[in-house]
């Protein structure tokens, strides 16, 4: 148990993380739909939700029940963790307003293009991707890293083209992104 410290901490860190996100995603789907946005994928959001409500669920059980201790190589693992969130805080900030945890784009409305999203098309898919896999190898639990990175899969494989059909509906989406890749970084121009 001398690796349980860390674990609470960062599950508890990351616990808070989600519930101000939250928040703010809130606030951000208010005032975006006074201004006309429109909501697509209502019907796997509760879905995506329910997965990472059951990825920490499965994490802490994991380790709980097999408390494998911590990876030899855990500052890296801890390093890529902190990274993406910077990545993540960038990509929010980046979008401001715009930016929630459900799919909501206003008509004709600004295709952000600064920030991470200058070589992304989907930095905060990929931050989360990243954690989905990093934090449970983190603590070797390898099975909520294999099952959690099928069912992220799964979920994205919806997720994505839903965003990107509703982006392409009502903004000048592929104009703006027409040479940037989904996950794989743009270096150069």
């Amino acid at each position: 148990m001398d690796n349980f410290l860390p674990f609470v901490l960062l599950i508890g860190f990351i616990a808070i993380q989600r519930i101000v996100e939250l928040f703010i995603a809130k606030n951000n789907e208010i005032w975006m739909k006074r201004q006309g946005a429109v909501e697509f994928g209502n019907k796997h959001y509760k879905y995506m939700v329910f997965m990472h409500l059951l990825f920490f669920v499965t994490l802490c059980s994991e380790k709980i029940l097999l408390n494998r201790g911590l990876s030899p190589i855990w500052p890296i693992f801890l390093a890529i963790f902190i990274l993406a969130q910077f990545i993540r805080g960038w990509a929010i900030s980046s979008l401001g307003k715009n930016w929630n945890t459900k799919i909501l784009v206003l008509k004709h409305g600004l295709v952000i293009r600064k920030g991470p999203y200058r070589f992304l098309k989907h930095p905060n898919y990929f931050v989360v991707t990243t954690e989905l896999l990093v934090l449970p190898l983190l603590f070797n639990a390898f099975y909520t890293a294999m099952l959690f990175t099928i069912l992220n899969f799964i979920i994205l494989s919806i997720r994505i083209p839903q965003e990107e059909k509703a982006l392409r509906m009502l903004t000048e989406y592929d104009e703006v992104f027409q040479d940037c890749h989904r996950f794989i970084p743009r270096i150069v121009k």
